[in-house]
């Protein structure tokens, strides 16, 4: 029986004798996909589909409780059924924080509550509670950028002289992450995965969640593949969640500029992991959503390499990649 079938068994069973409608709710980068279940009184319930010869729903399950035991507004579980890779859970709408922002919903209100959920779930951080976001996970996530951007969607080669210089500013971006103290990360937090659902924002897709640098749900929020702030603005936010760290007692940089530099490196790193990504969804899942937000990504990158001299051969780099595209007439 497909997917879609045993789905509807399973809420029979849950329900039995009420009539329901099901309908797509989302789906992600990854196999999962999501239902929202209508019931005959209007009431409505959202299925995670997780096929578990590709998705695990248990880490889910896990940040799940976590999360929700820190104050974080997530989706209540209603039923699972691990084994065949199902979970009910409560509905926390359709609007993205992507969406209202689209429909001119005021900014500041939504991220300055998006700031307080972070520094809520921050506070209860505590090691050993999740996977580690440690070397070996950070330079792995590097290691897509050369792969699947340079090789499979640029076709460009490195010579070794190239190859040597990148690697010697992946340890340079490297040693600045690692040196950051370290917080529960979600790994995703930005406007499609935060929901508007009163006066905190509903917090989703969170399964991937490490133990990890404290800026880096900060560059997920004000450096979005999706939507561009200016930087006056970021700034801003970005000074009123160290200020709020710091009077909760999170290990934020005591000087404003050193956390600056952590969180634009942070940066650094997620977004060449982020281009890799996303030319990987494109050759390797045919998913080619994501090329439009490619060039603000790289957009973010250059930008802070501009910055640091120390970043320059990733600059020059991205010189190159600039002037190729110009002469094969690449748009992304």
């Amino acid at each position: 029986m497909e997917r879609s079938g045993q789905i509807r068994g399973w809420l029979a069973e849950l329900f039995p004798g009420r009539a329901f409608a099901l309908a797509p709710a989302s789906a992600d980068a990854s196999f999962r996909r999501y239902f929202r279940a209508t019931f005959d009184d209007g009431m409505t319930r959202i299925v995670m589909d997780a096929p578990p010869a590709h998705e695990d729903v248990r880490p889910w399950l896990h940040v799940q409780r976590l999360f929700a035991a820190a104050g974080a507004l997530v989706p209540e579980v209603l039923a699972q059924d691990i084994e065949r890779g199902f979970l009910l859970i409560s509905d926390l709408g359709s609007t993205t924080y992507l969406s209202a922002l689209a429909a001119g919903m005021d900014a500041d209100s939504l991220y300055r509550a998006a700031l307080d959920t972070l520094i809520d779930i921050q506070r209860s951080s505590r090691p050993g509670a999740l996977p580690a976001y440690d070397r070996a996970l950070l330079e792995r996530e590097l290691g897509l950028f050369p792969e699947w951007y340079l090789d499979r969607h640029l076709g460009l080669e490195l010579d070794t002289a190239e190859q040597n210089a990148l690697a010697a500013v992946f340890e340079k971006i490297l040693a600045v992450n690692l040196a950051e103290p370290c917080v529960f990360v979600h790994r995703d937090y930005h406007s499609r995965n935060l929901m508007v659902d009163g006066a905190r924002p509903g917090v989703i897709d969170f399964q991937d969640a490490v133990y990890g640098p404290i800026t880096y749900d900060l560059v997920s929020l004000f450096k979005d593949a999706y939507v561009e702030w200016d930087e006056e603005q970021t700034l801003d936010w970005l000074a009123r969640y160290w200020e709020k760290a710091k009077r909760a007692g999170l290990p934020v940089a005591a000087d404003f500029g050193a956390f600056f530099r952590d969180y634009e490196w942070m940066g650094v790193q997620r977004h060449l992991k982020v281009l890799g990504i996303f030319a990987r969804l494109k050759h390797r899942d045919g998913k080619d959503g994501y090329l439009k937000d490619m060039p603000r990504v790289a957009a973010y990158l250059r930008a802070t390499c501009a910055r640091y001299a120390e970043l320059a051969p990733l600059l020059r780099l991205l010189d190159k990649l600039e002037n190729r595209q110009i002469q094969v007439g690449y748009t992304f």
